[in-house]
């Protein structure tokens, strides 16, 4: 059973930056994702990572303020996120999953993923 932990969360001001760490127990997951439970929201996908060759996925929202990047040397996937909104208040979560069939059209949806982080709270003061 495979663990993720989440850290570099807090409190920033509007238009600042801030990047996002999770941190995996093993090798092996296929697929990774960032997700973001805002208050009162369902938790929707920003961006993930396959193993498989394509380029990382992003939400269309969030494209061109964020990227992710996998670290295999010390097993982490981070998440940059610039030009910080207050919108972008809520809790960030990492997921992992090992059978990644069709994750192109499945990358964003929470439930393709097993494994999940406890997530991180990022506050975005005006």
């Amino acid at each position: 059973q495979i663990g993720l932990v989440e850290s570099g969360g807090g409190s920033v001001q509007a238009g600042g930056s801030l990047t996002l760490s999770c941190k995996f127990s093993q090798f092996g997951p296929n697929c990774m994702a960032w997700f973001r439970q805002a208050p009162g929201q369902e938790r929707a996908g920003l961006a993930a990572f396959y193993t498989g060759g394509d380029p990382p996925y992003y939400s269309d929202s969030m494209k061109g303020r964020i990227s992710i990047a996998r670290y295999t040397s010390n097993l982490t996937l981070d998440l940059r996120i610039n030009n910080l909104r207050h919108e972008d208040t809520g809790v960030y979560y990492c997921a992992a999953e090992y059978r990644c069939a069709n994750i192109r059209a499945r990358w964003s949806d929470p439930q393709t993923y097993t494994f999940w982080g406890r997530g991180t709270q990022v506050t975005v003061n005006q």
